[in-house]
């Protein structure tokens, strides 16, 4: 069939050749551009046929010139949409923006491309309690009311070395004030202890509960 276009075509022109064969003209290009060696096949990674690179494809030395912009140390710390932009502010263009994240991921180099700040490893504080009233711990919990959208806030300081509550109480809401009346009044019931950690919440973060 492609022949016979090939045939006709000078006779009566590509599209009415095409359009008689019920082929589209751009199908009939391709298969003769192929036959005729001009486009150089390789494999559909979908279907496993072969394919014709695109027109505009780069060629490895191309490729080259783009991930070495893009790995410069003027764009190291830019992203591809940046560097795209001023390149093109300049007159400069290589390639779309895809390409060039096609190449970055070509090569392993894709992904977060600003140097990045290290810190040490902090050591993580930890509390031990060999015996009772050494360390507590306490923490507020939400509890569901009698009906929807009500909420009441449960407070509990543990021992956690006996897990003995030592104080506890419900309120309508988280107040810093509360939480510092039951550990003064845990306090002077069961002693002062050794640390009292908690976790950063609003009403956990209050700095005046006496523990000396």
């Amino acid at each position: 069939m492609i022949t016979d276009i090939t045939a006709w075509a000078p006779r009566v022109g590509v599209e009415t050749a095409c359009a008689a064969f019920g082929v589209a003209p751009r199908t009939w290009r391709h298969h003769r551009a192929k036959r005729a060696g001009e486009l150089p096949a390789r494999p559909s990674r979908a279907t496993g046929r072969l394919r014709r690179p695109h027109p505009a494809k780069l060629d490895p030395a191309e490729e080259q010139v783009v991930l070495d912009v893009l790995c410069s140390d003027r764009f190291a710390d830019a992203g591809v949409a940046e560097v795209y932009a001023t390149l093109l502010d300049e007159g400069i263009y290589h390639c779309s923006e895809s390409t060039m994240h096609r190449i970055l991921r070509d090569n392993h180099a894709a992904g977060e491309r600003r140097r990045q700040a290290t810190h040490p490893p902090r050591k993580r504080p930890e509390l031990m309690a060999t015996g009772r009233g050494q360390v507590w711990s306490w923490d507020i919990t939400k509890l569901r009311g009698p009906v929807r959208g009500v909420y009441y806030d449960l407070y509990v300081v543990l021992d956690i070395f006996s897990r003995f509550v030592v104080a506890w109480t419900i309120a309508a809401r988280e107040d810093s004030e509360i939480a510092k009346t039951i550990l003064e009044e845990a306090m002077g019931v069961h002693g002062i202890p050794e640390a009292i950690p908690a976790d950063r919440g609003n009403s956990m973060t209050f700095q005046d509960v006496p523990i000396d």
